[in-house]
């Protein structure tokens, strides 16, 4: 563990060093991240961003939202995808928030104990670990990890995580290997390096600053690479660029 921790610190450095070190614009407020959060779900942030506009757009607060019917919900976010699903998620959560706290408010979280609120959120119906700790990070500050699809491809082939890891074991893994005070940069960083550099396809390993790191490439070199690190899909010829 400790190897792997001595390891990250030093690529938090060098995305660090290529990247900048991202700042906090200020927290966002702790309900709105989470809805914000679901919309994001199996969907890029352009599609999540315009669901959640078109929804505060539609209905002016939270109460309305939780007044009208599912299908009216669905119709507001369809640009995300999984409308019907999110949409269900989303008035289950704001049920949820008023029925149990009387108010459509969830500042007290960021009060709470980090263990205590990710397993109060994850016993929601729709919300996992990532869209906890996303949340926690970016509402309230909190020092946790999330992982996201380019931080979950881009673990496997740093050989952070084991290239079976399940999305959740990956969080389990990220959470206890970031450097301290380094949970908010490096995880932008590392979305920053898997959407400009380490692609799903035609990632641009020579321009790589991690590429000393790369297990997916060491193979490649070794003439091993048979077989895309955490799929079971064979490489493409044209894979590397």
């Amino acid at each position: 563990m400790q190897e792997l921790k001595t390891k990250l610190k030093r690529i938090n450095d060098i995305l660090e060093r290529e990247f900048g070190i991202p700042e906090r614009e200020g927290n966002e407020d702790p309900l709105d991240s989470l809805i914000h959060t679901i919309l994001s779900q199996n969907t890029n942030d352009t599609n999540s961003g315009k669901a959640y506009n078109n929804l505060t757009t539609n209905f002016r607060t939270w109460e309305d939202v939780l007044l009208v019917d599912t299908d009216e919900i669905a119709k507001a976010i369809r640009v995300g995808g999984l409308a019907r699903q999110k949409s269900v998620t989303i008035k289950e959560v704001l049920r949820w928030v008023k029925n149990t706290y009387g108010k459509l408010n969830l500042d007290f979280i960021c009060d709470m104990d980090t263990s205590e609120a990710i397993k109060l959120l994850t016993n929601l119906k729709g919300v996992g670990l990532k869209t906890a700790n996303v949340m926690l990070c970016f509402a309230c500050g909190k020092e946790v990890f999330p992982v996201d699809t380019h931080i979950f491809r881009t673990s496997k082939r740093l050989a952070l995580v084991p290239s079976n890891a399940s999305p959740d074991k990956a969080h389990e893994i990220m959470g206890q290997l970031f450097p301290e005070g380094k949970a908010y940069p490096l995880h932008v960083n590392m979305i920053t390096f898997g959407r400009k550099i380490c692609h799903a396809q035609k990632p641009r390993c020579r321009e790589c600053p991690l590429i000393d790191y790369c297990v997916v490439w060491r193979d490649f070199i070794d003439g091993k690479a048979e077989k895309f690190l955490g799929y079971n899909t064979p490489y493409p010829k044209n894979f590397y660029s």
